[in-house]
């Protein structure tokens, strides 16, 4: 791989919760702990706006669709919506008992689905007035740790060791257990198959199809952590972050440690890489580690 940090970013939010690149990849959202959002040009390592209003760390954030409007969430138990450009608090969903861990847009932006530790996912309709979700789903019987919107399915990651998949249209649910408590999912560019992270320092490659295991990754440590994983280069590489501060990177076939990654010499970190996000379209990543976010490119 040749795959190497050009850059780091000291964010001054406290720790990192969450880093998310936008739609096109132009800008990227980092999420703290100091209860604020910020929009960063990573590539200019220039901080454009700063999003204050919830009442409690942040965990995670996206845009929307056409970049105009974001979503937030945090350990307040709220769903906040916000206008991009002037950084006003469009909406505030408040439904969730517990701290919201989780927030992704469907498609077209219509709907946000958000995952908490209240055990329940919600979907909220982004167009209407109404403050309440349109649908409320509560199969999972403890946190729910990540949410995927694809297409017309919600797939959701929970510390009950099942990952569900949710198909709106159809009205069916697909729950598959893991065997061990869930911290992350992500899925395959062809949407072929979700990439399951577990509590036990493993990662778990699944069939969406049939449920089946088709490979496992190990030797990264993730502990009591959040942390997330990604697939890379056209599904050929899998990567995760690790409680010792590297980015761990596998063969994805062979499963294959090819390399481990971290921040330049320079930067002395010793927290864990928690969160990653893709570049949508080039062999980009930025992943936070601490308070800090580092841009890797070839």
């Amino acid at each position: 791989m040749d795959l190497k940090c050009v850059s780091n970013i000291k964010c001054d939010q406290g720790a990192i919760r969450s880093v998310r690149f936008n739609v096109d990849g132009e800008y990227c959202l980092t999420c703290g702990s100091d209860k604020k959002i910020k929009l960063w040009n990573p590539f200019k390592e220039l901080c454009l706006k700063t999003y204050a209003g919830h009442g409690d760390c942040v965990m995670d954030a996206c845009g929307s669709c056409d970049s105009s409007e974001l979503a937030s969430c945090g350990a307040d138990k709220s769903v906040v919506l916000w206008d991009v450009s002037d950084g006003r608090v469009k909406r505030r969903l408040r439904q969730h008992a517990a701290a919201v861990n989780c927030v992704e847009y469907n498609e077209d932006s219509s709907v946000v689905v958000s995952g908490s530790n209240d055990n329940t996912v919600c979907c909220w309709d982004t167009r209407s007035r109404n403050n309440s979700p349109i649908q409320v789903l509560k199969e999972a019987k403890d946190s729910i740790t990540k949410v995927l919107v694809i297409g017309h399915q919600i797939l959701t990651g929970s510390l009950d060791c099942f990952l569900r998949t949710y198909d709106i249209r159809m009205g069916n649910l697909d729950a598959d257990f893991i065997g061990k408590p869930i911290s992350c999912i992500s899925s395959t560019q062809d949407n072929m198959c979700t990439l399951v992270s577990c509590t036990d320092s493993t990662l778990k490659l699944m069939d969406r199809q049939k449920g089946e295991l088709l490979n496992e990754y190990t030797g990264h440590t993730v502990g009591d952590y959040f942390i997330e994983n990604c697939v890379f280069h056209n599904d050929s590489i899998i990567i995760s972050g690790s409680t010792c501060g590297h980015l761990w990177c596998w063969d994805f076939v062979s499963a294959k440690v090819l390399e481990k990654l971290k921040p330049n010499d320079n930067v002395s970190y010793t927290q864990s890489i928690n969160s990653i996000s893709t570049h949508p379209s080039k062999k980009v990543l930025v992943a936070s580690c601490g308070p800090c976010i580092s841009l890797w490119s070839e």
